[in-house]
């Protein structure tokens, strides 16, 4: 996949069971639709919303805030049908 056809990001951190939890959902609703998909460690990116700290692990959608603390597989599903949005700068 190239980094044009990602649209799910999901911000982890080191250690972190559910974030363990969260890519295995990511990457089987990600292959099933054959999207794209990254893993961005929470403390590699500049100026994180801070409230994201608490809400580990965080899934992105287009570039939006989508889910937390777990990924819903069929929330996840329902906004993937949907067209990409613009993806939000962070």
């Amino acid at each position: 996949m190239s980094a044009a056809e990602t649209r799910i990001t999901v911000i982890t951190k080191p250690g972190c069971h559910l974030c363990l939890l969260a890519r295995q959902v990511i990457e089987r609703v990600a292959a099933e639709f054959g999207v794209g998909w990254e893993e961005r460690s929470i403390v590699d990116i500049d100026s994180p919303d801070p409230l994201w700290w608490e809400q580990l692990p965080v899934t992105l959608v287009d570039g939006r805030q989508h889910d937390y603390w777990r990924v819903s597989e069929s929330r996840l599903r329902a906004v993937l049908k949907s067209e990409p949005a613009k993806a939000a700068d962070w």
